[in-house]
Formats: structure tokens, C-alpha cells, sequence
């Protein structure tokens, strides 16, 4: 049998073939992640390794969340990291509180039976910006939004009157929110009788209780805000605007509603949250 410097020439062979088929290109995975990079890309940065897989098993890719982890490693995608924020709480008052209808019930059956509602604030370079919103618990799509430099009544008054021009809810609507004085002011009150919800509030100091509006704000501040340097209280209003109308509502993909975006849940739509025409 011949031998190649001491080999023999069989297992040699054998071994370069082995060696070949190692190297040799796999247009599958090239495609696997040449996705990958564009969905990156698409969502900022913010899909880790479960929504990635679901994006891509959506693609007729089958792969694990394990697989879906290397692909990103190996493509040099990162995600963005969550970072810690301040409540803006301030209970410390003596107005009229309501009792906690809600009760942690976050699952509701549709659309308009309960809506949360709290706020949080931005920095910019003119000062905070301070950011209210109001967010169905049916599809947790944020119906309602204001933002102004002061954090007074009327700023939740203004947010809950655009889901109520939006939505049209019927009275019996339990209205959430923590005991915040600007929820507990005569025109908040005013505007909930007016429209014959209910009225529901935290046990104070209890940020449980308010759990699906305060993952809206971790989602916020740690895929977009944490990220950014805004110049001017406008600047930040645009931003915070695109991501809600533009982003969350209408693209990101929800862990809670396995894995849609509000808007296409509300709308019975089985498709992920975007066309993925826009991610090529």
C-alpha cells in the first residue's frame, strides 16, 4: 500500500476530504445569516435570541433558540442591554385614592376592558421631558400618549383623552395607574366619571401591580432612549413618537402575545409584526 510521508495514502486522502468538506461554502448558512444581520439591523439592535429565532423560523428556517444565539455571535450582532430608572411616583399626598380593581388581572379577553396607565421621563439637554401613556392590557398596544416638560394633571388627562378619541371605549372600562398625585387630581377624576369607567389604582409602593405599563418603560428606555443624546425636549418627543407609532405597536415582536406585535394581534393576524420585505 503506498505511503505518503509515512501515511497511509487512504487515510490521507480520507482526511483531505474530511478537511475539504469542513471548508466548503454552505449557502444556507450564508443566507441564515446575512438575515440575521439585516433583522439586527431592522430592529435596532433589540431582538435577542428568541425573537431572532422566531424570525427566522418565520423565514422556514428551523432553528433552535441555541442556534439562533451562535448565528448572532458568529454574525457579530449584539443587543441592546437593560439599564436600572428611577420611579416618578409621588404618592405621597392626601387625595382621594381609588381601591385596586384590577387586582393584577393583567389577562383580559378583549380589546377596551382595562387600560394602564403611568409615567416616566426623559433627559435632554433643555431638561426632562416627561412622558405618559396609556396601554391596553388586551393587546398591550399603547393607545394613548402626551408629553410635556411638567409633569402636572393635565399631562395624564391628555394622554387619556387620545385613547378615548381612538378607541371609543364603553363605560365599565377599568382604568389603571399607580396612586401618583397627578392620578389622583380633580380633573383626572372628573374625566373618569365623565366617561363612567372605573377607577383602579396600586397598593402604594407596589410596582407589581402596575407590571405591564412598567415593561412598556424598560422596553423603551432600554431599546431606544438609553441609547440616544437629545439636544432638545422636540428631539426626544420625535423619537419616543416614532418608536410607539412606528416600532412597537406596529413591528415589535411581543413575548406576551406569543411573539406578534400589538396591532397584528388586535387584528387576528398571524404574520410577525412586519413585512419582511422591509428587513431585505
Amino acid at each position: 500500500m503506498c505511503r505518503i510521508l509515512g501515511v497511509e495514502s487512504s487515510n490521507y486522502y480520507s482526511f483531505q476530504k474530511r478537511n475539504c468538506d469542513r471548508y466548503k461554502p454552505d449557502p444556507e448558512k450564508e443566507e441564515m445569516l446575512r438575515w440575521v444581520k439585516d433583522i439586527a439591523k431592522f430592529s435596532d439592535n433589540t431582538y435577542g435570541a428568541r425573537r431572532m429565532k422566531r424570525v427566522l423560523n418565520a423565514l422556514s428556517f428551523p432553528v433552535s433558540r441555541r442556534k439562533a444565539q451562535a448565528l448572532m455571535q458568529e454574525a457579530g450582532v449584539w443587543v441592546r442591554y437593560k439599564r436600572k430608572f428611577k420611579s416618578t411616583t409621588n404618592s405621597d399626598h392626601k387625595k382621594p385614592v381609588y381601591e385596586n380593581e384590577l387586582a393584577q388581572q393583567f389577562d383580559v379577553e378583549k380589546p377596551n376592558q382595562a387600560w394602564v396607565q403611568d409615567i416616566t421621563y426623559v433627559w435632554t439637554n433643555e431638561g426632562w421631558l416627561y412622558l405618559a401613556v396609556v396601554i391596553d392590557l388586551y393587546s398591550r398596544k399603547v393607545v394613548g400618549w402626551s408629553m410635556s416638560s411638567r409633569m402636572k394633571a393635565q399631562l395624564v388627562c391628555d394622554a387619556l383623552h387620545m385613547a378615548i378619541w381612538q378607541r371609543q371605549p364603553k363605560p365599565g372600562l377599568i382604568v389603571h395607574s399607580d396612586q401618583g398625585i397627578q392620578y389622583a387630581s380633580k380633573a383626572y377624576r372628573k374625566l373618569i366619571k365623565k366617561n363612567q369607567f372605573v377607577g383602579s389604582m396600586s397598593r402604594k409602593g407596589c410596582c407589581w401591580d402596575n407590571a405591564a405599563v412598567e415593561s412598556f418603560f424598560g422596553s423603551l428606555k432600554q431599546e431606544r432612549v438609553h441609547w440616544k443624546s437629545y439636544q432638545t425636549r422636540f428631539d426626544a418627543q420625535q423619537d419616543i413618537l416614532n418608536y410607539i407609532s412606528m416600532w412597537y405597536n406596529s413591528h415589535r415582536l411581543h413575548s406576551y402575545l406569543d411573539y406578534k406585535s400589538p396591532n397584528n394581534f388586535e387584528a387576528g393576524n398571524d404574520s410577525l409584526g412586519f413585512d419582511l420585505k422591509l428587513v431585505a
